[in-house]
């Protein structure tokens, strides 16, 4: 059935009168126009109005939810889904935890609360907690990377299934020192011996290097002018997945690139800017290229309350979705292979 401005609007009605947390719900803001929503998102913004929730209504009977006129959150063409996302902007601005969100969407549809915990837009049945230390896997090196250490960029590259991508091969093209990589340097070893200057002037001018959790890993702060000029090599290994993670501490700016088979997935939102989500909030649009990535955001939100920093729980939810690893011991001990930029 296509929604139309009466359908969503009685639906809501029908759903609002059959819950009494719902009672004093109303409908958020419909608008039928780009002008008209950037009227009412201004005024629901000012009025705090469910949280700024405002929605577009287009010709095919697509539901987009904003919170500001330019910030699209979700898109929908199902009629329940777009009431259920309703209701939880409704359920969240009441306050309280994440887990009495949960709970006060239970109350009005289990299928609801069982949704709100995983994060998606269907029936995820049972969800399993995590039962893990959060900080271990990749979330360990959250806190001091937002004060760009030990690296400015963290990157990650994943083959096709069963291949890996060569590590040391990685790290030449992008500029390491070859006789450094031949010879298996090691952090420890960069540390400890510099050619008359400490290395913590010189770590800028290094990179750390090595696989984890099926992913090649490559830790720098700027690459050397000329990398990548091979671009036959680069091809060569095979790369089907990176993701970057980038701080810029001085600036406030932390940003997430994720590229797959060669383009960018993104929902076409450009740069995306790290982290800048309210709890409860999915950071990315829902059901979109990334709605793996807010599934997995929501799981750490829920499984892990004892964490403060939304840095260390989108960490976390990235180690859960994507499988990011770094090898917390290794650096630690200074085990981890190093190198300087070769010239420098």
């Amino acid at each position: 059935m296509e929604i139309t401005k009466r359908t969503l609007a009685e639906a809501w009605q029908r759903t609002a009168a059959g819950h009494a947390l719902l009672h004093e719900v109303g409908l958020p803001p419909v608008a039928l126009s780009d002008d008209e929503l950037e009227r009412w998102a201004e005024r629901a913004e000012e009025e705090a109005e469910d949280g700024g929730l405002c929605l577009l209504l287009d010709e095919d009977g697509t539901v987009r939810g904003h919170h500001g006129p330019y910030r699209e959150v979700f898109a929908t063409r199902v009629l329940e889904q777009a009431l259920y996302l309703i209701a939880e902007a409704a359920m969240r601005r009441r306050g309280g935890s994440l887990e009495e969100v949960a709970d006060a969407l239970e109350r009005i549809d289990p299928v609801w609360g069982r949704r709100f915990r995983s994060g998606g837009l269907d029936d995820a049945g049972t969800v399993e907690a995590c039962g893990r230390d959060p900080l271990e896997g990749l979330a360990w090196i959250a806190g001091s990377w937002r004060e760009q250490d030990p690296y400015t960029t963290l990157a990650f590259f994943r083959a096709a299934p069963g291949l890996t991508v060569d590590a040391e091969r990685l790290a030449l093209l992008y500029g390491a020192d070859p006789a450094q990589v031949a010879a298996g340097t090691r952090l420890k070893d960069l540390q400890a011996v510099d050619s008359g200057r400490a290395h913590w002037d010189r770590q800028w001018e290094s990179c750390c290097f090595g696989q984890a959790g099926g992913w090649t890993f490559l830790l720098y702060h700027d690459t050397p002018p000329g990398s990548f000029a091979d671009k036959e090599a680069y091809a060569a290994l095979g790369i089907k997945e990176s993701v970057w993670l980038t701080a810029t501490s001085a600036k406030a700016i932390y940003t997430f690139d994720y590229m797959r088979d060669g383009g960018r997935v993104d929902d076409d939102w450009g740069v995306l800017e790290l982290i800048w989500y309210e709890r409860g909030r999915a950071p990315y649009l829902r059901g979109g290229e990334l709605d793996f990535l807010n599934r997995a955001v929501r799981r750490a939100e829920l499984d892990h309350p004892e964490l403060t920093s939304t840095f260390e729980l989108y960490f976390h939810a990235l180690e859960e979705s994507l499988g990011l690893r770094l090898p917390r011991r290794d650096f630690a001990e200074g085990e981890v292979r190093a190198a300087y930029w070769a010239g420098e």
